[in-house]
């Protein structure tokens, strides 16, 4: 897929199984990785999953002869998060201007048995220490090397001692990316993760969550990004984010790839339901709002013990959005195309028809406020 195949600034959820792989798209040419999941399996010609490592190579500018990323931001060094991470750096030689991560990534290549991270997260942990290194020894760091540490890090302070200036506590809105201020086009806030979370045993609650906000002139598009979070993290920062606009979103990704433990607390050896993390994520919702699952096909009905996808959490999200859309389901199971929505003037759309190609659930509330052009056949990207 080339670059002129996707929007100028928009979003794109790419199929790569159950794993998390998030590109942001900033008008101009520098692009925002959230997450890598490349599955090897996915670069035979009979597996609908997409290479995610060849179709960013593809999208990527040159900068000095090699493709440039403006920042990777590591959610968390589960594989499914990170895998792929050394091909992308040493065997592609891609630059990745500024790397975001926690200071649990670096705790994790010191922990008890290092030999349990995958070799790509022990890559991402070997390059966040590299980069920690050059900030040292000087003030002036160029691109390539820069970085940028979500959350608390009082329990590493051997690491990170003096670098104040590059330690990013939830609650910071960011516009700056590699040394260039994006302010009015893209911003990050910084939702987890929370203090206290930070030494869980538990990797998952220690994930980066992110809300992004999109613009083009007027319009305006915003994300959920919440990495492998679970339902108490996500109750809170929903709780105690007070300005509206940090959390409204009109696609929200489902949480760990759509697992059951965003809503539901195991209880006595059942599923409990807490409507109440559903009843605030319906209140952070747009007027239309996507919930998009980064998984496999979510199957009619899970076992005990089935790792997520699950029905359960897809039944109750469907509930909360006006449309579910799954990367390993879209347009269907055998022909599987990246979800992409574009942000222009007008707002955040939905690119693509519906699997039976009648007009998507936006195309007809559009349809029903006068806007009678389908957004499937809106006439080419950019922002505009």
């Amino acid at each position: 897929m080339n670059r002129s195949d996707l929007p100028t600034t928009g979003l794109v959820f790419w199929p790569v199984g159950t794993g998390d792989s998030t590109t942001i798209l900033v008008t101009g040419d520098d692009i925002i990785q959230v997450d890598l999941n490349h599955l090897v399996d996915a670069e035979g010609d009979a597996d609908p999953r997409y290479p995610v490592i060849d179709e960013l190579v593809e999208l990527l500018p040159i900068r000095d002869g090699k493709p440039y990323l403006a920042v990777f931001v590591a959610t968390h060094a589960d594989t499914d998060h990170c895998r792929g991470f050394k091909r992308l750096l040493e065997d592609e030689g891609v630059v990745i201007g500024e790397l975001w991560f926690t200071p649990r990534l670096v705790a994790d290549i010191d922990a008890e048995d290092p030999d349990s991270l995958s070799d790509d997260a022990a890559a991402l942990c070997d390059e966040a220490v590299r980069r920690l290194e050059i900030y040292r020894d000087s003030t002036d760091v160029a691109s390539g090397n820069r970085i940028r540490v979500i959350g608390y890090h009082e329990s590493l302070e051997g690491y990170f001692v003096g670098l104040d200036e590059v330690v990013s506590v939830p609650g910071t809105e960011v516009t700056v990316f590699d040394g260039v201020d994006h302010d009015g086009t893209v911003r990050l806030f910084i939702h987890s993760p929370f203090k206290d979370d930070m030494e869980s045993m538990e990797r998952n609650r220690t994930s980066i969550g992110i809300h992004v906000t999109l613009r083009c002139d007027n319009g305006v598009g915003r994300a959920l990004l919440l990495g492998d979070l679970d339902y108490q993290p996500i109750k809170r920062l929903l709780e105690s984010t007070d300005d509206h606009a940090n959390k409204e979103w009109d696609v929200y990704l489902a949480a760990h790839h759509c697992s059951k433990s965003v809503m539901y607390e195991r209880v006595d050896g059942s599923d409990v339901l807490r409507a109440d993390v559903l009843d605030l994520l319906d209140s952070a919702k747009a007027d239309f709002g996507w919930i998009v699952s980064s998984s496999d096909p979510i199957p009619a009905s899970n076992t005990s013990g089935d790792n997520p996808p699950h029905a359960k959490a897809k039944n109750r999200y469907s509930e909360h959005c006006d449309e579910f859309l799954c990367t390993g389901e879209h347009p269907d199971q055998d022909n599987l195309a990246p979800i992409v929505f574009k942000v222009t003037t007008t707002g955040i759309t939905f690119v693509g028809a519906t699997p039976d190609g009648e007009s998507s659930a936006h195309d007809q509330v559009r349809a029903s406020r006068g806007n009678t052009e389908p957004v499937a056949a809106a006439v080419g990207f950019g922002c505009r």
